[in-house]
């Protein structure tokens, strides 16, 4: 696994977890009506339930990818694919973030466990690892070694992401509703979705 395949990964997944969705959603419900306290026990349920979806996803790809390297880098140009139709659904985004305040008094290993539920029992998390991982794996390297990278990369990516996304809205609640910034925020993001998902098959080798 190079450098640049590492790289590519962490700044496409980086722009891929700040896109609001139900996980997010949720996370920011909880602290917009709970406030600060919410963002340890939410992070650490989104980080639980990415690794549950991204493990089931990773064993599957390691078994496509023993099975056959060309359905294997087939998925690959799918996944690039998935990047940019990401990338321009989310700058064709409005400004609206449709989340509302919880106000019922959940303790901490309740959120944590929503969380949890919300992130790893979606069938979309597990659909989309399948579609994005595999362009950033290598067929020559190890792959036991690039998944145990490449997980440890997204889930203090998808900790960081939630925690901040709860702290933000507990503190800047104006910030989140503003349909302005947020207007800002997801086309920046989609436009930025766009140019991994090119990027991703730019430094692929020709077949």
């Amino acid at each position: 696994m190079s450098f640049e395949a590492w790289a590519a990964f962490t700044a496409a997944s980086a722009v891929l977890l700040i896109i609001p969705g139900p996980t997010i959603l949720l996370v920011v419900s909880y602290a917009l009506g709970q406030g600060w306290r919410t963002a340890l026990p939410m992070a650490v349920g989104v980080a639980l339930g990415d690794f549950t979806a991204m493990t089931l996803s990773m064993l599957g790809i390691g078994a496509l990818l023993a099975a056959s390297a060309t359905i294997f880098t087939v998925l690959k140009w799918v996944g690039a694919a998935y990047l940019i139709y990401l990338g321009i659904k989310l700058f064709r985004a409005g400004g609206t973030l449709n989340a509302e305040p919880r106000t019922d008094k959940a303790s901490a290993a309740k959120m944590m466990a929503h969380a949890w539920l919300v992130t790893a029992l979606n069938p979309k998390s597990i659909t989309f690892f399948v579609a994005f991982l595999p362009q950033f794996l290598s067929h020559e390297a190890d792959f036991w070694t690039q998944m145990l990278v490449f997980e440890s990369t997204f889930l203090a990516l998808a900790f960081a992401n939630a925690f901040g996304y709860a702290l933000v809205a507990a503190r800047a609640r104006d910030l989140v509703r503003n349909p302005r910034a947020l207007r800002i925020f997801n086309r920046t993001g989609g436009t930025l979705l766009v140019g991994a998902g090119i990027a991703t098959v730019a430094m692929r080798p020709a077949a």
